[in-house]
């Protein structure tokens, strides 16, 4: 019998919850498996819990299964920490995720959203590409480097 895929539910989460610090450490070793410490941008969980930063999570059954970021920054929201558990990928998370960072994009008023990621992330650059985004230069505080491929979307 094959299992139900339960309906995704996307709402604001706490950076420094137990859940959330799950999500983010996953993600982190993740990207310390894969880069130099010098070529990873992700934000602490204290940066994450700034007032300018918005958080959500992903769950099914209340088992959270994702998580993602708005930096609402000067002319553009930048999307940060965007993380899909390896066992739900394929579930349409990371679709309900930027969903929700894109509406309050909308509801905020910004014109554009820049994110960086890592040059070996292949289905987070489909990701992006599916809801929009386009290869970019560097912005913000970033500098072109071997690892980071910057995109961006307007709104």
């Amino acid at each position: 019998m094959t299992p139900t895929v339960r309906e995704i539910t996307v709402r604001l989460g706490d950076p420094c919850s137990e859940e959330a610090r799950r999500l983010l450490g996953q993600s982190h070793a993740l990207l310390a498996s894969l880069y130099p410490p010098e070529h990873n941008h992700y934000l602490s969980v204290d940066e994450l819990a700034q007032p300018h930063i918005d958080f959500w999570i992903a769950e099914a059954d209340v088992q959270p299964l994702g998580c993602v970021a708005l930096a609402r920054l000067d002319g553009y929201g930048e999307v940060k920490s965007m993380f899909v558990d390896p066992a739900a990928r394929g579930r349409g998370v990371g679709a309900a995720l930027m969903a929700a960072l894109e509406q309050r994009a909308h509801a905020t008023g910004l014109p554009l959203l820049r994110l960086e990621t890592g040059d070996d992330l292949h289905a987070a650059h489909r990701l992006y590409h599916r809801h929009g985004f386009s290869d970019c230069g560097p912005f913000g505080d970033y500098e072109e480097g071997p690892h980071s491929v910057f995109m961006e979307k307007r709104l």
